[in-house]
């Protein structure tokens, strides 16, 4: 039992939070964006809001082994009083299912591997059938400098529905000292955490991730909706009893769009802020950047402080 909570904690940066004692087992979440008037166009606001429900369950295959299982589930939805042309997604409504599976092998005390396998639904759940299907995967090497320090680099790739996806990665957990450390998967998330007392925590929030939908609405059937946002946002996080936490952010986005486009309109290769090829003609109109508030509920398993291998 000693040893497996040992390899939960270290496997657990790349599905929640990196570098903690602790596992979140189920987290329950909702956002609210809050109205944002369009770039041009139409004089009404944009209204967002979204979910998200998120289980993880890994599994001990051997003494340095374990194999690694998520699925989530989002749910993002923008709305309006704005009457627009039948061929453009009014209001939107996107579904993602990502399971994310894999190997965890640990080689000595400090050094470790990560590979994933990650299928995804991601879709308006509207005559689906084999197009709202995408696959990708994770590869991540990870090694322990010193006590407070660990990092891994490794890569994320996702065939989207706009073109190859690539994203560099930087898996890191530093403990700066007993209160504060910095956490996360760079670039698509990182906490900077200031540990108040045994129950609460605050800090900052980044999160930043390109996601794509197949539509399969008749009216536009086999377009697809490219989302992007960087969400930037305090945090407190408050343990209610035992094993259950409450998170709430608050911050605002930069760079959000939920881009329409027809199904061949692609790219030839993609990384975070960069695009190769994109000759692209958006259909729909964006709107702008706003406040954005997040309200989390999670479930959470203590790891026993004598098989700590990293700091929370």
């Amino acid at each position: 039992m000693k040893s497996f909570a040992l390899f939960i904690v270290t496997l657990c940066c790349s599905a929640s939070l990196a570098g903690q004692e602790t596992l979140d087992l189920v987290t329950i979440s909702g956002r609210y964006g809050f109205p944002s008037s369009y770039d041009s166009i139409y004089d009404g606001k944009a209204r967002e809001y979204g979910a998200m429900i998120g289980l993880v369950a890994p599994l001990q295959i051997s003494e340095k082994s374990i194999w690694y299982n998520s699925l989530n589930y989002f749910y993002s939805h923008v709305s309006d009083d704005e009457k627009m042309p039948t061929n453009i997604a009014n209001p939107i409504n996107l579904h993602g299912i990502i399971l994310r599976t894999g190997l965890y092998k640990k080689f000595s005390k400090d050094r470790g591997l990560q590979i994933f396998f990650s299928p995804r639904i991601m879709s308006d759940f509207q005559n689906i059938d084999g197009t709202h299907f995408q696959y990708g995967g994770m590869i991540l090497y990870e090694n322990r400098y010193n006590d407070k320090l660990k990092m891994g680099f490794g890569a994320m790739y996702n065939q989207e529905f706009f073109g190859p996806y690539m994203v560099p990665l930087i898996n890191l957990d530093w403990k700066l000292n007993e209160r504060w450390s910095i956490a996360g998967l760079l670039p698509i998330y990182v906490k900077i955490k200031y540990e108040i007392n045994e129950r609460l925590d605050v800090g900052f929030s980044h999160f930043g991730l390109t996601t794509s939908y197949r539509m399969g609405n008749i009216d536009y059937q086999g377009d697809y909706i490219e989302r992007k946002s960087i969400d930037e946002a305090l945090f407190a996080r408050y343990q209610l009893d035992n094993n259950i936490f409450i998170e709430g952010r608050i911050g605002r986005t930069f760079g959000r769009s939920y881009a329409q486009y027809e199904t061949d309109q692609k790219v030839d290769f993609s990384l975070p802020l960069i695009s190769f090829g994109d000759n692209r003609v958006q259909k729909n109109v964006s709107f702008h950047d706003g406040w954005i508030a997040n309200l989390r509920l999670i479930y959470n398993i203590p790891i026993p402080v004598t098989e700590k291998v990293t700091n929370k």
